[in-house]
């Protein structure tokens, strides 16, 4: 049993690599465990930085290009309706850059004189793991192995591929089905749908992101559709063979009809994800888990069992994002080394954003979620709706609409969410989350002058623009305290 270290990190990705390096640098003797792809992990820094955000984007990116060869013309431009596309050669490029990342991350870690073991880390009792044969104990131990893709028990479902597999295709599919309805399918099928890939989305319910705003949701809803993929709503995929051209067909119950799609060179599945608890041997301690195998934590990150922790997808927590699982990781070495025992990531007011097409930049409550925690009487909305001025020399047909909405709560009208859809949001979502944060107000949405001529001016430039109700005079580098909320009776 080697047991001279002071923290386990089990999980080399975006959070377990993080907590490692900030408990490091707190002095803490910090060994971290990595799976690798050898041992089916996503390898050193995890899915985002290999299956996930960065080459993702990378591929928005191409995506964003080719819209942009479509409003061209209305600008002047010609000779650019030939242009081909060569998908083999961005991935050996894109292939390099999450190549040169991952090195770095291990860099880092030996720079930091944070011991790295590779392969699957297995529990042996409640403060104690196996990798390779060798046994290792710690006072604290943190699990930070994430997720994985799920797939369907259903025949032929060897036939098809997973977000992983996104990122293996060696050659751009002529025609895809993509199979969910959150945030990782419609982000893929945007990607394809944009780079001329014929696209078929199929979800189980009548519209895709439906925990989303309905304002931004049914924007994308119509813009993905306008843009030419084609939805099967209301529909379970039932099995998956190949035809006689040995393309993949697909069998689905389509609002209780069985019906049959053919001719998919690719079929996707992206119905969520799983946490990566099946083999961490937890049976052999006791940690609890949910129904879902997710790991059971607190406020804290604290599991069942003392000295034990956990932080991302593979927890209760519900936010599987990069920088949450970051931010945990952080807090979590501040409380165990940093001398602040109350240390911990407050899990609301996140902004995210999903990189579909048009994107979504979203931060607080929704509509509903607002209503539901504070009455009716007591939320007012504010929203506005354009088509973005890059389309202005655009035929109508052509031009992508923008929403907004701000949710607020209260006679000040604090406000509890930001939803925004369209060209942008996904860089501009960022500044309204601090805002959120520090207990902005509409009227100091209201008061803050407006950059013109911008998307983001929307957002101050709603009903009662140029009002002054709440001029604040403080010395520079106060802080103002966050408004008390005053909840009307009716409205």
């Amino acid at each position: 049993m080697t047991s001279n270290y002071d923290l386990i990190v089990v999980g080399g990705g975006s959070g377990g690599v993080s907590c490692a390096h900030r408990a490091a640098g707190y002095g803490a003797r910090v060994l971290l465990v990595e799976r690798c792809r050898d041992a089916g992990g996503a390898g050193m820094g995890g899915t985002c930085v290999n299956v996930g955000c960065v080459p993702k984007k990378i591929m928005f990116n191409a995506a964003l290009h080719a819209e942009r060869l479509h409003t061209a013309a209305a600008y002047g431009f010609s000779g650019h309706d030939g242009a081909r596309f060569d998908w083999a050669a961005l991935k050996n490029k894109r292939d390099t850059y999450v190549a040169s990342l991952t090195a770095m991350y291990a860099t880092g870690l030996g720079e930091e004189g944070i011991e790295v073991v590779l392969g699957a880390a297995t529990f042996v009792n409640n403060h104690a793991i196996a990798v390779n044969g060798v046994e290792y104990s710690a006072p604290h131990i943190l699990i930070a192995v994430g997720g994985s893709p799920a797939m369907p028990a259903i025949p032929g479902i060897d036939l098809a591929i997973s977000s992983d597999g996104f990122f293996a295709l060696e050659t751009q599919p002529r025609k895809v089905a993509v199979v969910g309805a959150g945030y990782i399918a419609v982000e893929l099928a945007g990607i394809f749908n944009a780079l001329s890939t014929e696209t078929t989305l199929f979800c189980r319910g009548s519209q895709v992101l439906r925990k989303f705003d309905p304002l931004v949701r049914d924007l994308v809803n119509l813009e993905m559709q306008r843009a030419g993929a084609n939805f099967v709503t209301e529909s379970a995929l039932t099995q998956i063979d190949r035809d006689a051209d040995g393309r993949l067909r697909v069998q689905a119950d389509v609002a209780g009809d069985t019906r049959i799609f053919a001719g998919f060179d690719v079929v996707l599945m992206a119905i969520g994800r799983a946490p990566r608890t099946d083999d961490l041997g937890l049976e052999t301690t006791e940690i609890a888990v949910s129904a879902s195998q997710h790991i059971v934590v607190d406020a804290q990150e604290n599991t069942s069992v003392p000295g034990v922790y956990a932080i991302g997808d593979v927890t209760t927590t519900g936010w599987e994002l990069t920088p949450v699982a970051i931010a945990a990781g952080r807090r979590l070495a501040d409380r165990l080394f940093g001398g602040e025992p109350n240390a911990c990531l407050h899990y609301h007011q996140i902004p995210t954003v999903v990189f579909s097409h048009p994107p979504i930049g979203t931060i607080g409550l929704t509509e509903p979620e607002a209503v539901a925690a504070y009455g009716a009487q007591n939320v007012t909305v504010h929203t506005s709706s354009f088509s973005n001025m890059l389309y202005a020399m655009s035929a109508e047909k052509d031009q992508v609409q923008t929403a907004m909405k701000l949710v607020c709560i209260g006679d000040e009208e604090t406000v509890v969410g930001v939803h925004v859809a369209g060209l942008g949001a996904d860089e501009m979502i960022q500044g309204f989350g601090v805002a959120l944060k520090m207990g902005a107000r509409k009227s100091d949405f209201d008061n803050s002058v407006a950059i013109h001529p911008t998307a983001s001016e929307e957002l101050v430039t709603m009903s009662f623009w140029g009002k002054i109700k709440d001029v604040v005079t403080l010395p520079l580098g106060t802080a103002r305290p966050p408004p008390t909320l005053h909840l009307s009776a009716s409205k």
